[in-house]
């Protein structure tokens, strides 16, 4: 059997909120499974409203949070495993970028300080010399060079110039995975698409996989090859991006999917809802029954599971599929009446 890049199986993120008396338990992430394939590089976008549990998820995967159930597997370690992880071999691995490129760098600090500690720290470059070289060609590689960065302090780039460094901060240790968490919602809508465009160059220049994490669904779906939608902690769509944009199988990812017609538009306020909000992440059926127009008296009852469709997987009784995947349709809204 080939071995995976990355593993996430069955994994449970509980947060209590509140007083330990009278405080409630918030099930942040909920018995979510992924997985990307170690041969060749992909980009898969984690989809959703605010509050969903995509950071939560991502928090995991950069082990800042420790799931309370399940496992997360990186290129057959298991996160579980303490007694053999080597933090400085997982920072090669799998790097970070962040939502705001000016919250990752101080602005007292020249901006090359932190490549040159990147590179040297971690052991990617033995003198500054070697440093020079590797943090140039990754810069080029992002559309900038070392010469127009060196000495220079945050304040004196824009956002989207601060980005792209963030990402060729993130190449100097050539890793596996990187963890992208609302890489543009920080960046004006006329760069946003240079941003994925250098996701996109990258992930065969640099041999890398992407974790896509993103309010705009028009970006996810032009940028990614595999997309999960996750709501109120469950992921109840996981697959090939086009399949789930063009055709949506769960009734709320057709919900995203024509929310947001045009590139750069994100979701607005009306598609949170916070009066229901609490009382969904604690429901033991499904989730987004109360608000489904498909909705059976089985959806009411009981959980759904992960059902398999191809090459999607889809948490749902009554997938909205086309043409003859409607006889299933209607087998299953038949069982669930």
């Amino acid at each position: 059997m080939t071995q995976k890049l990355l593993e996430v199986k069955n994994v449970t993120k509980i947060f209590r909120i509140g007083g330990l008396i009278r405080g409630k338990r918030l099930v942040a992430v909920d018995d979510v499974s992924l997985e990307i394939e170690r041969e060749k590089p992909v980009i898969l976008s984690i989809v959703g409203e605010s509050g969903c549990g995509k950071s939560t998820l991502c928090r995991m995967l950069l082990r800042i949070h420790k799931p309370d159930m399940g496992d997360i597997v990186l290129s057959g370690s298991s996160y579980a495993d303490r007694k053999n992880y080597d933090p400085t071999r997982f920072r090669l691995d799998v790097q970070p970028i962040f939502q705001n490129p000016y919250e990752a760098f101080s602005a007292r600090k020249k901006v090359d300080t932190y490549l040159y500690n990147t590179a040297l720290r971690l052991g990617i470059a033995k003198n500054r010399k070697e440093a020079d070289e590797r943090i140039d060609e990754v810069l080029k590689s992002v559309g900038m060079s070392l010469s127009v960065v060196k000495g220079k302090y945050p304040t004196q780039f824009s956002g989207g110039e601060l980005q792209r460094i963030s990402i060729a901060r993130a190449l100097i240790t050539r890793p596996k995975l990187i963890i992208a968490d609302e890489p543009v919602s920080a960046v004006d809508a006329s760069l946003k698409m240079n941003i994925v465009n250098l996701f996109k160059e990258l992930k065969d220049e640099y041999n890398v996989s992407f974790i896509y994490v993103t309010h705009d669904l028009s970006t996810a779906y032009y940028v990614s090859d595999y997309m999960a939608t996750l709501y109120r902690g469950s992921l109840i769509e996981y697959g090939p991006a086009r399949e789930i944009m063009d055709n949506p199988a769960h009734p709320y990812t057709e919900l995203l999917v024509n929310a947001v017609p045009r590139v750069g538009e994100k979701w607005d306020e009306e598609l949170v809802m916070p009066d229901m909000e609490e009382k969904e992440y604690a429901i033991t059926y499904c989730k987004f029954a109360p608000r489904c127009p498909y909705a059976t008296d089985i959806c009411r009852k009981q959980r759904p599971e992960m059902r398999e469709f191809g090459a999607r997987k889809v948490l749902c009784y009554h997938p909205l599929f086309e043409g003859q995947s409607l006889t299933q349709f209607d087998e299953y809204r038949t069982s669930g009446s």
